[in-house]
């Protein structure tokens, strides 16, 4: 059949092309196609284009365990992930495999042709396109590409300059000279101020509340010394090994000894932004890790705050007005240009609607089995990053327990996998719940549902994560269906490896 595949990826960004990479490393019987909306690969890394843009995690463990970053530098500019993504799909040929300016927008599988169909729109032309697969797996993450989160400030229509939203930077924005309020204390706004600062006349970060921010080495010193005496390949397992365990070690140190951790984060601080600046601005009223930390690299954030190129003002505005914003305390500050760094808006499956027999499903109202499989929809699977460690740890985990899971269902001959949940197994609480940020609180309505057991419940504990994607596909949660037509079964493949 045309436009027919063994496996279906929607989304051509780190997540999807990691899959694609996985299918051809481990399962290379399975034909496959990537569906990918925009007019590149890349997803985050093509979309967000702000000056500064950077991974929030350290690259030796936010890069592919089976394509390890090899760079020096920790937290990689945008430019250069692009880069590493384009590289590593070149390498496995999945760049052959991507339909790109295709919009998914339905999936309905039918339980008689035990068959996907995907509708895809290109939205230039306006033209829908079929395609037909065995499996589904949605790698679109958890935003809306579409719109980032504004809230509504009062009196926003005066403003007589520029407002921004990160989402959608205008090219060739030209800021110098000017003077700038980026509205936002999280990771976005903490790496537009150092960027922006030096040609700017003036930035100043505007926040309700503080955020934990913790400095990294810009480059790895060690890994530079050691590449002179030993392998690259060494080199990088070692860092991504070290960097790993150091992350995992200050997590589960912020949610055992929360107040010392705090303390620590703010003394570290302290030492940066000198006695001059008040450390009401960076003193959040929760714990750590009750949301993310920011990280930058090299203080470069308290270097232009020291400098006096940039500010921080925490307080509650009380409207804009025609040169800048009005606080509720009085204060003005005047802009040229407003950045509201406000946030992401979440979004299911990338907008697409999910059917099965012609019949809407929301996944809003189911689990996920270890974190991948749709509860009760067969063929189905997503991959999910961490909110607590480097996104790839875990997309390249589900990547390839899919793989394991498609491997064992050929050499069985079975045709379809559904997980199935037991009575009083489902929690009111989401899948990102253990989470407090704005995002996940605004659109907790539609994420997966908790579970209160493993299977069911998704941990964000890579350790043990590692041991539950290794156990035996057939554990009595799955219930599988015989192949009914021979010629769609997939051959059994010897070739599956286990990733690090």
């Amino acid at each position: 059949m045309q436009n027919h595949y063994d496996v279906l990826i929607i989304g051509a960004g780190l997540s999807g092309i990691g899959m694609g990479c996985h299918l051809v490393r481990e399962s290379p019987q399975l034909t496959y196609a990537i569906i990918e909306r925009r007019q590149a690969m890349g997803g985050t890394w093509d979309l967000f284009r702000y000056p500064g843009i950077r991974s929030d995690a350290d690259m030796f463990s936010f890069g592919y365990g089976f394509r390890r970053w090899d760079k020096l530098k920790t937290l990689a500019d945008g430019a250069s992930i692009r880069q590493y993504i384009a590289d590593t799909a070149a390498e496995h040929g999945v760049d052959h495999n991507i339909h790109y300016g295709l919009a998914s927008t339905e999936a309905n599988w039918s339980s008689t042709e035990r068959l996907w169909t995907l509708k895809t729109l290109d939205e230039k032309t306006g033209e829908v396109q079929v395609f037909t697969s065995r499996f589904v797996v949605s790698c679109v993450g958890y935003y809306n590409y579409d719109n980032g989160y504004l809230p509504t400030f009062p009196g926003s229509e005066r403003f007589q300059g520029q407002m921004i939203h990160p989402q959608h930077w205008p090219e060739n924005l030209d800021y110098r000279n000017k003077r700038i309020v980026i509205i936002g204390s999280g990771a976005t706004a903490v790496t537009l101020v150092p960027a922006l600062a030096p040609e700017a006349a003036h930035v100043t970060m505007l926040q309700r509340s503080p955020s934990y921010i913790i400095t990294v080495p810009g480059s790895d010193a060690l890994s530079a010394v050691l590449r002179h005496v030993l392998p690259m390949r060494w080199v990088s397992a070692f860092a991504r090994k070290r960097n790993i365990w150091l992350a995992r070690a200050i997590y589960k140190a912020a949610r055992r000894w929360p107040n010392k951790v705090r303390d620590w984060l703010l003394a570290n601080v302290k030492k940066q932004v000198g006695d001059d600046i008040d450390m009401r601005h960076f003193t959040p009223s929760y714990m750590p890790w009750d949301e993310r930390l920011c990280a930058v690299p090299d203080g470069d954030l308290f270097k232009v705050l020291r400098s006096g190129k940039a500010d921080v003002v925490t307080e509650h505005i009380q409207t804009f007005t025609e040169t800048g914003i009005r606080l509720k305390s009085g204060q003005e500050l005047e802009a040229d240009i407003i950045i509201t760094a406000t946030g992401l808006q979440l979004q299911a499956l990338g907008g697409m609607e999910l059917k099965v027999d012609g019949q809407r499903q929301n996944l809003a109202e189911r689990m996920t089995y270890k974190g991948a499989l749709a509860e009760d929809i067969p063929n189905m699977a997503s991959v999910f990053g961490y909110t607590n460690a480097p996104w790839t740890l875990k997309a390249d985990l589900v990547s390839h327990y899919l793989c394991r899971l498609y491997n064992y269902m050929g050499e069985h001959h079975f045709e379809v996998c559904t997980p199935k949940a037991p009575e009083g197994e489902k929690e009111a609480g989401s899948v990102m719940s253990t989470l407090d940020s704005g995002y996940v609180k605004r659109s907790a309505n539609l994420l997966p549902r908790q579970g209160r057991h493993l299977p069911w419940r998704v941990l964000n504990h890579y350790e043990q994560d590692r041991v539950m994607y290794k156990q035996p596909i057939a554990d009595g949660v799955l219930e599988f269906s015989p192949i009914s037509r021979q010629a769609t079964a997939p051959r059994s493949n010897s070739r599956a490896t286990e990733i690090s």
